[in-house]
């Protein structure tokens, strides 16, 4: 059973891989005998610490300080990562930030900085990697969206907006992506208790646990094995998919 998830000889590349659901999600890829690569933006304190943690499962981590909303930035980490692992076979998008506000108080530059962080960034990471999994015909592309791009949730407008973005942008992907073996899919999480969840009002928090059947928050360890059905083998017949390990808060 173990092999139909194996990841050796695949090489990944996680943003926002240096906390939260991304860092739990190159833990168990290093554990699968995934090559790893993480993009993060000015935490490079967290990306050592996560690359002391893999290097005892004889994972080799390489990390990049990278603005994905940058083209300029994401070209350069890019082409590093090319340099130093040859290329890239999987791709999460796990790059995100968060911030409540009421919609009236949301202004252009919140706007703006949220959905070049998780539309944008994700279109500009993958567009550098996915004509060579065209040209290999094998590539997993794993977009991180949110619950909330189905549900909405007051005082997140601009956030609900962008990971509404990502699904769309996941599903017709996949039509390009699929009969190359290209498999383009995304991970719409419920709440997890992470760094962005923590940034949100207390009142925010108090509201959304309160809505959940399960009355807690998940943990990032209970997200990260999605994606690693969706980056392997097991995963190969998904195709434009988004599943949702999220507590009940959405049943579609």
């Amino acid at each position: 059973m173990e092999e139909i998830f194996s990841l050796k000889g695949r090489r990944a590349l996680v943003t926002g891989g240096s906390r939260g659901i991304g860092a739990a999600v190159c833990e168990l890829f290093a554990r699968h005998g995934a090559q790893l690569a993480v993009f993060h933006f000015d935490d490079e304190a967290n990306a050592q610490l996560l690359q002391k943690k893999v290097s005892g499962q004889g994972c080799d981590l390489q990390s990049f300080n990278c603005d994905v909303a940058d083209e300029g930035a994401v070209s350069r980490a890019v082409a590093e990562v090319r340099r130093l692992l040859g290329g890239i076979d999987i791709v999460v998008n796990c790059a995100g930030i968060g911030g409540d506000k009421p919609f009236p108080e949301i202004s252009i530059g919140d706007w703006d900085r949220m959905l070049n962080v998780h539309l944008r960034g994700t279109f500009l990471v993958t567009r550098a990697f996915f004509p060579e999994m065209l040209e290999r015909r094998w590539g997993r592309i794993i977009n991180v969206a949110s619950q909330l791009a189905y549900k909405g949730a007051p005082g997140l407008a601009h956030y609900c907006a962008a990971k509404a973005g990502v699904v769309g942008f996941t599903r017709a992907l996949s039509y390009e992506g699929a009969p190359r073996n290209v498999m383009v899919n995304a991970i719409a999480p419920g709440p997890v208790e992470t760094d962005l969840l923590m940034g949100l009002s207390e009142d925010w928090r108090a509201m959304k646990q309160a809505q959940l059947p399960v009355g807690r928050f998940g943990r990032v360890e209970e997200i990260a094995p999605t994606a690693l059905l969706l980056a392997s083998e097991a995963g190969a017949f998904y195709s434009g998919q988004t599943l949702s390990p999220n507590g009940g808060d959405v049943m579609l």
